[in-house]
């Protein structure tokens, strides 16, 4: 492989901010030191730009197989580069869903062949996929995902017995989306009784409402703790969750984390009217309140990661009546820029992006010598400039989709270059699949 020798970076890395040399040869870092020389590598200077270890994603909706009018592996993998993310682990409602490991594998096939990202996919639970989701390798799958609450797709796992068996017996990490079925069935009712097929899409925090996700939140918790599980509640949209987790355990000796997704750190149901079902998401975005309380929690370790949700739809399938446009949107191409807007406001350092969106990631699953700016470690890396203003149009959009909720938007950082399992993939604008991204692999239970 090339080697490269990236020059005059500011390494953020480790809760530190340092000037250094990053050379990168056959896929890893192999030295990081001031003034390297290196007559081989290609010299990128980074002089006034950051360096990172690559985000990893681990909750994305990639659309393959079956939902492909969405999306494609390919396609969204490459905007993740774009963005900075330089690894995914995707999620199991696609059609058919990967609840059997037969059908997981084929999706590991797929992106095999064509994710410019580094890669993994989560195995699926059904009410009656027992005996499939035991036979989950963890050494090469990055765990187990529970839907206690229905959203895109029909894999809700309702059957308590079910969830008290898979919560017993799984050995690895649980993943789940929490949301109370019955407290939005009736939610639902109310508001169609009230409004009929003319829901408006403030309702949408109401229906899909705080008590919902605390209710479920506070279920899968329960059943944590009684069994001894490796649990991860995805996407906590509410204040009243944040309490439910703890922040006096060191990250790799906690059975029960959190994580908190781009969206609801950034938008309020105060932005349901600018921008209707185009951040209609499950968990609903909710109040200011809920947003500042989700941001708290994670600066003091609640909260343990950050991700995307990404989850595209096409504009035609967003542009239904509430009760008919689908939940989620597409996001893995801004997340990270829209995190160094945060940090220009004042509301999250540079360290805390890094350790929540790589660092923790790659603790939390167990990967293997990525997530940080290591000597030996993949060279999984991204250059960002905190002073090149864009902004967000259909031009420039590289989902599958060709929308994104921050359409319009003028960030004032802007991602450079992206390092994917030492290849350089992505640098100024253009992105370059001669060599794919890697499976991850996993150190076990």
């Amino acid at each position: 492989m090339k080697s490269y020798l990236i020059t005059n970076a500011r390494l953020a890395n480790e809760g530190q901010i340092t000037e250094s040399d990053v050379l990168i040869s056959n896929g890893r870092i192999t030295k990081i030191a001031p003034n390297i020389s290196a007559s081989e590598a290609e010299v990128i200077d980074a002089k006034g730009q950051y360096l990172l270890p690559g985000l990893i994603d681990d909750q994305v909706h990639f659309r393959e197989p079956g939902l492909t009018h969405k999306a494609h592996i390919r396609s969204e993998a490459r905007a993740a580069v774009a963005g900075g993310i330089t690894s995914f682990m995707e999620m199991p409602n696609t059609n058919p869903p990967a609840t059997t490991q037969v059908l997981l594998e084929q999706k590991y096939e797929i992106a095999s062949r064509t994710s410019l990202a580094n890669y993994s996919f989560f195995m699926g639970a059904s009410n009656d996929n027992y005996d499939e989701a035991m036979r989950t390798d963890l050494k090469n799958v990055c765990g187990l995902k529970i839907f206690m609450g229905s959203s895109t797709g029909n894999m809700l796992v309702d059957n308590p017995g079910t969830l008290d068996n898979l919560f017993g017996a799984f050995p690895g990490l649980i993943a789940t989306h929490c949301e109370d079925e019955h407290t939005i069935r009736e939610n639902m009712a109310a508001a169609i009784a009230q409004y009929g097929d003319n829901i408006p899409m403030e309702m949408h925090p109401i229906i899909r409402n705080a008590e919902a996700c605390y209710k479920s939140s506070s279920m899968a918790i329960e059943l944590a703790k009684t069994h001894g599980t490796r649990l991860h509640v995805l996407h906590i949209s509410t204040a009243m969750e944040t309490d439910l987790f703890d922040n006096t355990t060191p990250l790799g000796d906690k059975k029960i984390t959190a994580e908190a997704c781009t969206h609801h750190l950034w938008f309020s149901d105060a932005d349901y009217a600018t921008k209707g079902t185009l951040i209609k998401w499950n968990p609903a975005v909710k109040t200011a309140t809920d947003r500042d309380a989700v941001l708290a929690a994670l600066l003091d370790d609640r909260i343990d990661v950050l991700a995307t949700d990404h989850a595209p739809h096409t504009l035609e399938e967003k542009g239904q009546i509430y009760s008919k446009a689908p939940s989620g949107g597409p996001l893995v191409q801004h997340a990270l820029v829209a995190l160094l807007e945060m940090y220009h406001q004042g509301k999250i350092s540079l360290q805390t992006i890094v350790q929540k969106a790589a660092h923790n990631p790659a603790i939390l699953f167990r990967i293997p010598e990525r997530g940080f700016i290591r000597e030996g470690y993949f060279a999984d890396l991204v250059l960002v400039d905190l002073n090149r203003p864009w902004t967000v149009q259909t031009d420039n959009i590289l989902y599958q989709c060709g929308w994104s909720p921050f359409e319009g938007q003028t960030f004032r950082s802007a991602v450079t270059h992206t390092f994917v399992s030492g290849h350089l993939a992505y640098r100024q604008g253009v992105l370059d699949d001669s060599k794919l991204g890697e499976r991850l692999r996993f150190s076990g239970e």
